[in-house]
């Protein structure tokens, strides 16, 4: 089982970004699968999670600005970003957990995780 991201890069203060996250092995849409960012210095946190059966959650600096969506024919996951905040640069990683539900789920509860893609934005 494996995940791989991309789309990663450098953009200026309110640009966009697509990563997107390719799962094999598994078929991703049965579990939950989430996008985490880790900044230096700073503990891995959530970012917008979906369930098998579609429902999103945001962390709340991100409602609005991001979206998660995930293409089951392709068994690829996708984060859009857009307006960009310096603030959101980090190393972004996706996981999945073996549960179907993300609710309540810790970071520590995500069973496999992607090696992670750059996102810097600058003002």
């Amino acid at each position: 089982v494996h995940l791989a991201e991309s789309g990663g890069g450098s953009v200026q203060e309110g640009g966009s970004l697509r990563l997107s996250c390719a799962a094999s092995g598994f078929a991703h849409n049965s579990y939950c699968m989430g996008w985490f960012r880790q900044a230096p210095g700073k503990e891995r946190e959530g970012v917008a999670t979906i369930d098998s059966d579609g429902s999103m959650r945001y962390r709340d600096s991100v409602k609005g600005r991001f979206t998660i969506s995930k293409d089951n024919a392709k068994n690829t996951l996708h984060l859009q970003m857009n307006s960009l905040k310096p603030e959101d640069t980090a190393m972004y990683y996706c996981a999945a957990s073996f549960r179907s539900d993300c609710d309540d789920l810790g970071v520590t509860e995500y069973n496999i995780w992607g090696q992670g893609t750059q996102v810097t934005v600058s003002s």
